[in-house]
């Protein structure tokens, strides 16, 4: 960890999925290390330091984000458009984990700079293995550019 207080943002607005997600990461000793939102503008004003979370004084980015792209308020690809155009957040890698199986979201998720695209699984055991395999990945074995190990 880089002193960050989360390493894995996952923005979710399905209960069910965001269980799915944390007892996937939690299974593989994750959960204690993500934050959670619950729609697009909380995400955005987390992410961005802005309206409720003006003054929480974090100063590291997440390790990754992962993103719905079916929120309420601001839509997921609204968001990842926003990180990649600001210089503090564009090298964040992203991961969009959403139940879209649209190629018009696929491929705008990838024009905007999306690291992963991944469907949802439906198998609860699949799930947690594809979750298990996201989070060693992006928040152990990815270096990322600001990384000081």
């Amino acid at each position: 960890m880089t002193g960050s207080l989360f390493d894995i943002l996952l923005v979710e607005d399905s209960t069910a999925d965001c269980d799915f997600i944390l007892a996937a990461l939690g299974e593989n000793n994750f959960a204690n290390r993500v934050k959670v939102l619950r729609d697009g503008e909380e995400a955005f004003d987390y992410i961005f330091r802005t309206g409720q979370y003006k003054d929480c004084g974090m100063c590291d980015n997440p390790r990754l984000i992962l993103l719905d792209l079916n929120l309420p308020k601001i839509n997921g690809l609204e968001i990842l458009k926003k990180i990649r155009s600001d210089e503090g957040t564009r090298m964040i890698p992203v991961v969009v984990l959403t139940s879209s199986l649209s190629d018009k979201d696929k491929i705008e998720s990838y024009k905007l700079g999306a690291n992963s695209y991944i469907v949802k699984p439906v198998r609860f055991d699949y799930f947690v293995q594809v979750i298990a395999e996201i989070g060693s990945y992006w928040a152990l074995l990815n270096k990322a550019p600001f990384d000081n190990e």
